[in-house]
């Protein structure tokens, strides 16, 4: 109830209380040219969506799922949580 109350005797809150953003280099260091995700990792990112437009709906799923994995490790690798 009382984290956020701040006097003359105590230090005021932490800075920090920005909200995690993976573009922010200072804040993600796996990010230094701080790109966002829909610039980031562009070659798995064209190789994942050429797969899914190639198969029907119903099966692009499965038979895309290498793709798939790979831009999800490209985008942890550069500190985005998905």
């Amino acid at each position: 109830m009382f984290e956020k109350i701040s006097s003359w005797w105590s230090p005021s809150p932490a800075a920090d209380d920005k909200p995690y953003n993976p573009s922010d280099p200072k804040q993600n260091p796996l990010n230094p040219k701080g790109l966002k995700p829909c610039c980031a990792c562009p070659e798995t990112k064209s190789a994942r969506d050429d797969c899914f437009l190639r198969y029907d709906p119903s099966e692009a799923e499965a038979k895309c799922k290498q793709e798939l994995l790979n831009h999800v490790q490209c985008m942890r690798s550069l500190g985005f949580k998905v």
